[in-house]
């Protein structure tokens, strides 16, 4: 595997940060993870629009988008996988121990690693934790991920591909690292971002090309709802069968299996929407 560190395309074993960078010691750092498809990543523009508003969340200096695409380029030409995860890292760099960064730059780190086609369906569980909605980091896509992993092992724990989180007044918010769509009285219905969840870029798209309706709702909306599914970069649109056990009858339900198709048509027509 071939890696991009600020600026160089290294070997896996010499692509190397500093045990004293920030995005290391404090999490403070931002990403974004493409979908690959024959050496070419998807929603590119997007992707790296969001990087952006994320690192100015932050705090961060705003990343060099010319010498990320060229990162991009250099480890997607290095590592061919007919469907990979394009993971671009960006940190507040070597800093002193503790909050206070440093003035050493940024890190910038781009990686690819094989990926594998989702199942259409999948189970889910809540989770008793909750997404902040006013917190600092609300909405902005950081390394700062530990609540994901517990809540992800407590899902894989129960048979669960994913978690889904309310927020802090109990609404609907996302998961560990998707997006979440219902269907109640035929509506498609999505939480907005003021929910705390996420602007998903295949959430984006998805109520783009399939006419969904923000919606605060309640975290009750799961038991209620005829037909809910999933969205993010790898999963793609992809049905919830399993609710805490519970399930959702006839996953894919109709507007589930066309708000797939339709993905699927618009993004295989434009590998950059």
């Amino acid at each position: 595997m071939r890696i991009w560190v600020d600026g160089t395309l290294r070997n896996a074993g010499d692509a190397t940060v500093s045990v004293l960078d920030h995005g290391l010691t404090v999490g403070d750092g931002v990403f974004e993870t493409l979908k690959t498809v024959e050496g070419a990543a998807f929603a590119t523009t997007r992707h790296l629009d969001r990087l952006t508003r994320s690192a100015r969340g932050l705090g961060l200096p705003d990343p060099d988008l010319d010498e990320v695409r060229r990162g991009c380029e250099a480890v997607l030409a290095a590592n061919p996988v007919p469907l990979g995860r394009l993971r671009i890292t960006y940190t507040g760099g070597v800093s002193p121990l503790g909050s206070d960064r440093g003035d050493a730059g940024p890190t910038l780190i781009i990686a690819l690693g094989a990926a594998s086609v989702r199942p259409d369906t999948t189970a889910v569980v809540t989770v008793p934790w909750t997404r902040n909605e006013r917190g600092a980091l609300s909405g902005l896509k950081t390394t700062s991920y530990g609540e994901n992993v517990v809540a992800l092992s407590r899902a894989h724990a129960h048979g669960a591909s994913e978690a889904l989180f309310g927020n802090t007044v109990g609404r609907l918010c996302e998961g560990t690292g998707s997006n979440v769509f219902v269907v109640l009285g035929g509506r498609l219905l999505t939480p907005p971002l003021s929910s705390g969840c996420l602007a998903g870029i295949t959430r984006e798209l998805v109520a783009e090309w399939s006419g969904a309706e923000e919606a605060d709702l309640p975290l009750e909306a799961l038991d209620e709802a005829e037909e809910i599914f999933l969205t993010s970069t790898l999963r793609d649109v992809q049905a919830v069968r399993l609710v805490d056990g519970g399930e959702v009858p006839g996953a894919p339900g109709p507007v589930t299996a066309k708000a797939m198709r339709v993905f699927a048509e618009r993004a295989g027509a434009d590998p950059n929407p």
